[in-house]
């Protein structure tokens, strides 16, 4: 092939190569943000609703606007807050299962408590 005509089909592949990178960021983010509502939901369900509301707000604040993103095709900003969302979630979830054994810790050492002062007053 003739150098004047390696050329223009160099850039025509370029231009296709470079269009199909593009597309990547325009393709919806439904993954994602299926991803967040299950995030958002295993958290509600681990009890983050009561131990970690503020987090848990936080997430379904975001994976709400992510739906809503997604819904004006704005698909960057809908994965984005899906991914915020996301985060949210497992923070959430997260603090209300470091709240749960804690709560769990404390009963135990009490229980403790109780049964040394058992003890004691057994042996005298």
């Amino acid at each position: 092939m003739a150098p004047s005509k390696v050329w223009p089909a160099l850039c025509g592949l370029s231009l296709v190569l470079l269009s199909g990178c593009a597309s990547g960021l325009k393709t919806p983010a439904t993954a994602d943000v299926a991803a967040s509502r299950e995030a958002v939901e295993s958290a509600g369900s681990s009890g983050a609703a009561e131990l970690a509301p503020d987090e848990l707000g936080s997430a379904r604040d975001k994976m709400m606007r992510a739906n809503q993103a997604l819904a004006a095709r704005d698909y960057q900003l809908a994965r984005d807050l899906a991914q915020q969302a996301q985060a949210d979630a497992r923070l959430a979830q997260s603090k209300a299962n470091s709240t749960k054994a804690t709560n769990a810790a404390d009963a135990l050492q009490e229980d403790l408590r109780v049964l040394r002062e058992e003890l004691d007053r057994a042996n005298k």
